[in-house]
């Protein structure tokens, strides 16, 4: 992860600055989404469960949100409304343009699931969240 996140300021919902080496030795899935969107606000709470549900069981998977939201206090209440205890970059990082074209990601809500070292696993994050048990789809991810 050091290489797709290195030097990056990431902020841990519910807390405060940490540092990207969190995210070592793990699967990430990168979440890019805003609060303006009715799609992004429908899969959220999935993806906080399913995020949830892997902590509990001490998986080795983080997610990282990619803000697109207009403006800081539409952050702030998208993270406090609907989102997980997940790490997130801040508002106007110029990380988050860098990851959109690195992934081409073109519609939000999408989730982009990265190996440990940084490796594109799959652009279809979101398909397997809404298909798959947690347990099931981090398996397919790590195999």
């Amino acid at each position: 992860m050091a290489s797709v996140f290195a030097g990056a300021k990431l902020y841990k919902n519910g807390g405060g600055e940490v540092d990207a080496s969190v995210l070592e030795g793990k699967t990430v899935g990168i979440y890019f989404s805003a609060h303006w969107c009715p799609p992004c606000r429908n899969f959220t709470p999935l993806l906080k469960d399913f995020h949830a549900e892997l902590v509990d069981a001490d998986a080795e998977f983080e997610i990282v949100f990619v803000s697109f939201d207009r403006n800081e206090e539409d952050l702030k209440k998208y993270l406090e409304e609907a989102h997980g205890e997940w790490y997130y970059l801040g508002l106007g990082d110029a990380l988050i343009q860098s990851l959109s074209a690195k992934y081409e990601v073109s519609g939000i809500p999408a989730l982009i699931i990265v190996k440990p070292n940084g490796d594109l696993v799959t652009k279809n994050g979101r398909a397997d969240v809404q298909a798959k048990p947690p347990a099931q789809a981090l398996k397919a991810w790590t195999a």
